[in-house]
Formats: structure tokens, sequence, C-alpha cells
């Protein structure tokens, strides 16, 4: 979170995204791709075409869907790596 307040200035607004983010008001493109993320997330084999269209209907280039998509998985990897090895947070991120 200390991230996400280092790029906006409402520390109200980004409490209520912390909270819920899909109460918080935000450009189309980007609700897009956070709804993207949580598929990509929890259930990866529902995601297809229809998502990349969705996306490239808010104005998401091809590459930038092919990039973010490669982050997201990255992430989602390297976490569960990190979850099957035991691995503790570094300190500077505090508890999970």
């Amino acid at each position: 979170m200390a991230d996400l307040r280092s790029e906006v200035e409402d520390d109200a607004w980004v409490d209520q995204f912390v909270a819920d983010w899909r109460s918080v008001a935000m450009p189309p493109a980007d609700r897009a791709l956070l709804e993207f993320t949580g598929k990509l997330t929890r259930t990866p084999a529902d995601c297809g075409a229809d998502d990349v269209e969705r996306l490239r209907r808010q104005g998401w280039s091809d590459r930038a869907i092919h990039d973010l998509s490669q982050v997201i998985a990255y992430f989602n990897y390297i976490n569960r790596i990190a979850d099957a090895l035991g691995t503790d947070p570094e300190p500077e991120f505090g508890e999970p």
C-alpha cells in the first residue's frame, strides 16, 4: 500500500481502494485491467479472447495486453513459489 500512496495523493481514496477497489471511481480502462487481473489470478483457465477484446475496447493495445498478462502471470508465479517455500515477506512490505 505504501507504493500506491506514493502514486495517489488522496489517502481516503487509497483506503477505500484497499478495502474494496470495485467501489471507487476510476477510468473504465483501469477498471477493465483490474477485472482482468483478478480473473487471470483466480481463474486463469476462464480467460480467453473475450477478455482480450474487452481490454481492446477500453483502449488497451495488443502489446499492452501482452505485457500486462506477462506481469500478472509472473507475479502470480513468484508468489506461488514464495508460498510453496514458506518465504517470509520482506520487512519493508509489512505483513500481508
